[in-house]
């Protein structure tokens, strides 16, 4: 009767899982992939909605403007709070979002234009206050215009 595992079935177990965590991995990343460009959505449609919503507030008042901008935040700076409306114009969103160089988060880089990494890109977009829109910029390479229209439509 054996008591232990022979050499030849450990191995074939360690090849065996090795094997099952190569077919695994691919799959585990492109999952955090589809997550970070769901939440990128979800951000972008907040914010245009509340620009938006804020711009009907501002129709019942008999002021026809969109906000000149949507946060008082530093550009370029990490730790900001991107999209909380300033003392002039009130909340844009109810909670805001902190500015960080990573994938997944926002970067103001001046008054009016942010940029988003996706999947080690940037996306840059820019908010237009003579018309209310939060659209991606024209971008020159094809995996960066790809991933705009993902996160716009």
């Amino acid at each position: 009767m054996k008591k232990a595992f022979t050499m030849m079935e450990l191995i074939f177990a360690i090849v065996v899982i090795g094997i099952l965590a190569a077919v695994a991995m691919p799959k585990l990343f492109a999952t955090r992939d589809d997550a970070i460009i769901s939440k990128i959505r979800t951000d972008v449609a907040n914010i245009r909605s509340a620009v938006f919503n804020l711009h009907s507030k501002k129709l019942l008042r008999g002021d026809n403007s969109y906000p000149e901008a949507l946060d008082d935040a530093a550009a370029n700076t990490e730790g900001e709070e991107l999209f909380d409306g300033n003392s002039t114009i009130g909340a844009i969103l109810d909670y805001p979002v902190y500015s960080k160089n990573k994938d997944g988060h926002w970067m103001k880089t001046d008054d009016t234009n942010y940029t988003v990494k996706v999947m080690n890109n940037d996306i840059k977009f820019n908010y237009y206050s003579n018309n209310g829109h939060f659209d991606c910029k024209g971008l020159n390479s094809n995996k960066a215009d790809d991933l705009c229209k993902q996160l716009t439509h």
